[in-house]
């Protein structure tokens, strides 16, 4: 499959690449990955260029590959990567700290890309902006090519959260950061109320459930992780659940499937967040007297905003390493057999993460 470069408008520096950059296109459900050869990116005045370190892969992956999502062709897949930046554009860039990105930052990077000036953002929702843009989601050609992870090179648009990470956590724990530990960490965030002595159950032992876990138990409340896999059910027992004694006041719903369980079960006054995928579950009747009566607060999340993914990193690269974040990922391949990796990730018994690294 050839390619075909387009020049995004505005100024821009031409980067030239040697060896070229790597991509892997969908180009639909039923048909196998495509690799192309990008030999140059021309990056905008808040872009930068990272070289991939390694990339995993998410359900939504799965779920698009399946054809279950609907999504532009042709598209590189991928959103959850850690890498090191190569190039910067000419205007520089700020990292989330708001420090100046350099040449050899090791950083990964928010799933969304964002204006930062419409009226969702400034208030705060930057994951839902009105011209919102996603790594994994975008047609290729508007923006160049490297609009996905599954390749050896990323181009990181202006209006994307860049947070450096350091050199000492491994990969297998950073690259899922930006999309499951952050999911996680903004569905703590969003549930708005404290840890400390909670009872929290979460339905979902995969890694937003599991990071979920890991989070509130750190943070002092007692966990409850249900799940029909006895192997996660065991696995969440080393991310921090316990059991609980008493009715939940969180309940965070990370499966998808016990959206109604979620609602029926919380406690008096207490909070139910559906985390992600519940949103992708078939509809479900809601008991409105029941969250009436019991004064039960329902919330939901998708994504996180750029402070959240920086704190989700900093909860990993402090008291996040009690945890075994890095198990997550069960199998690492190279990108060049992709098709079999998203071909293993969606079959039973599959590790929370497969890994793929360029080369």
């Amino acid at each position: 499959m050839g390619t075909v470069l387009v020049r995004p408008p505005g100024h821009r520096r031409d980067v030239v690449l040697r060896p070229a950059a790597m991509a892997m296109v969908w180009i639909g459900e039923g048909h196998s990955h495509e690799m192309i050869a990008v030999p140059g990116v021309a990056l905008g005045d808040g872009d930068a260029l990272v070289a991939v370190e390694m990339s995993t892969i998410c359900s939504s992956d799965v779920h698009t590959a399946q054809g279950r999502v609907e999504a532009p062709v042709p598209l590189v897949l991928g959103h959850e990567s850690v890498g090191r930046v190569i190039a910067i554009g000419d205007g520089g860039v700020l990292d989330a700290a708001g420090t100046p990105l350099r040449i050899g930052d090791r950083v990964v990077w928010s799933v969304t890309i964002s204006c930062r000036s419409c009226d969702r953002c400034s208030a705060g929702l930057t994951q839902r902006c009105r011209t919102l843009g996603r790594y994994g989601h975008d047609r290729i050609g508007g923006h160049g090519d490297l609009t996905g992870c599954f390749g050896s090179h990323v181009q990181l648009r202006a209006g994307t959260t860049i947070v450096r990470v350091p050199e000492t956590l491994p990969a297998s724990v950073l690259a899922p950061a930006s999309c499951a530990t952050a999911t996680a960490w903004a569905a703590v965030a969003r549930a708005r109320r404290s840890l400390d002595g909670a009872a929290v159950r979460i339905h979902g032992a995969d890694l937003v459930g599991l990071s979920i876990a890991a989070i509130a138990a750190e943070y002092g409340a007692s966990v409850e992780v249900l799940d029909p896999n006895p192997a996660r059910r065991a696995l969440a027992a080393r991310f921090g659940a316990t059991g609980i004694a008493r009715d939940p006041d969180l309940v965070f719903e990370a499966s998808g499937q016990a959206v109604a369980e979620a609602i029926a079960g919380v406690a008096v006054g207490g909070t139910v967040v559906l985390v992600g995928r519940a949103c992708a579950a078939e509809p479900v009747p809601v008991d409105a007297e029941r969250i009436v009566q019991g004064l039960v607060t329902i919330a939901g999340v998708h994504d996180c905003t750029g402070p959240e993914l920086a704190e989700a990193i900093a909860f990993l690269s402090g008291r996040g390493r009690a945890y075994p974040f890095a198990d997550a990922v069960g199998a690492v391949r190279p990108l060049t057999e992709l098709d079999d990796a998203l071909a293993a990730a969606s079959a039973p018994g599959a590790p929370l993460r497969i890994g793929l690294v360029p080369g």
